[in-house]
């Protein structure tokens, strides 16, 4: 088992014909992923070429990846009709990526990776309460790498090699730390469940608890990595959860620390103001909450493994 995604989630691309979307839809293909389509108005009718190639697998792993012609879409519910796409990512450009979202929960998209960073906060704002009409459908992001369920199904920009089949599950708010964390746990000779980075933008589809309750109930996951930031008050929440709630050991990691109060660092959500969201009020609800922290990225994966009693 895994959690959002698996080998037979079939997933689209909005913004395919784009550098980036386009680039990222053939490593997803590459990895495994049934790329059934994508979508850019006024294009439908034509394709989205892949060359074959000697790449993609798990880790270590070596495919032969076939030559293909994804199909190209007007609109997300002509995809979803043709394909039966239950996926989507998202490379549309800021103005428009908040619009995207919203057609995507409109044809019934259950699960939209919006990557896309740098979408205006007040239509993030809109887009979340418009979504609240389509409950069956989960957004992770905006700004974000995606989801990952490793040797199975890749959706969003993270380097597929890195990962490996396991029983460890891993969010965050840091792309660049998830993949350090994957990297560790591989290294060690374990692997993933699967690897969801929520973003780090202060208005966003799913949170640390929301990912917490799906590993929680995922009988493949056996043990949980959390990595958080300064700003905002996500993290002491998921460790109020924890608390309350979680059965499986998990690790934690707090970046951001040397931040000065009130400067942004990277992420937009990752700002502290007025003593609120900081990276030693954090620490400390997580330890409080039983949460094995470490002090050092470099110790993320030694941590939990130690946590799951594995070191």
């Amino acid at each position: 088992m895994a959690i959002l995604v698996d080998k037979f989630t079939k997933v689209i691309c909005q913004g395919i014909t784009g550098a980036f979307g386009a680039q990222h839809t053939k490593g997803c293909y590459a990895y495994g992923t049934q790329m059934v389509g994508g979508v850019t108005p006024g294009k439908g009718g034509t394709s989205f070429e892949v060359e074959a190639a000697e790449t993609g697998g798990g880790y270590n792993g070596k495919q032969k990846v076939k030559a293909a012609k994804i199909p190209i879409y007007n609109t997300v519910e002509q995809a979803v009709k043709a394909g039966g796409a239950d996926a989507t990512m998202i490379f549309v450009p800021p103005p428009f990526a908040a619009d995207a979202i919203v057609e995507a929960a409109e044809a019934g998209i259950r699960l939209i990776c919006c990557i896309t960073e740098g979408i205006p906060v007040l239509d993030m704002v809109k887009c979340t309460q418009a979504l609240k009409r389509y409950p069956k459908t989960r957004l992770v992001g905006p700004n974000c790498p995606g989801v990952i369920t490793p040797e199975a199904c890749k959706i969003g920009i993270m380097p597929g090699y890195i990962h490996r089949s396991g029983d460890i599950g891993i969010l965050s708010r840091s792309g660049t730390l998830t993949y350090e964390a994957v990297w560790q746990v591989t290294k060690a000779g374990f692997g993933q469940s699967t690897c969801v980075g929520i973003g780090g933008d202060p208005v966003k589809g799913t949170d640390f608890i929301d990912v917490l309750e799906l590993f929680q109930k995922d009988h493949a996951t056996k043990g949980v990595v959390m990595i958080g930031e300064i700003g905002g008050s996500a993290e002491e929440e998921a460790a109020g959860w924890i608390k309350k709630n979680m059965t499986k050991p998990v690790a934690g990691f707090i970046a951001g620390r040397t931040a000065p109060p009130g400067r942004r660092m990277g992420h937009a959500g990752a700002i502290v103001s007025g003593g609120a969201g900081t990276a030693d009020s954090k620490v400390k609800a997580l330890r409080e909450a039983g949460i094995a922290v470490c002090d050092s990225p470099s110790e993320i994966g030694s941590t939990i493994l130690k946590a799951m009693g594995r070191a």
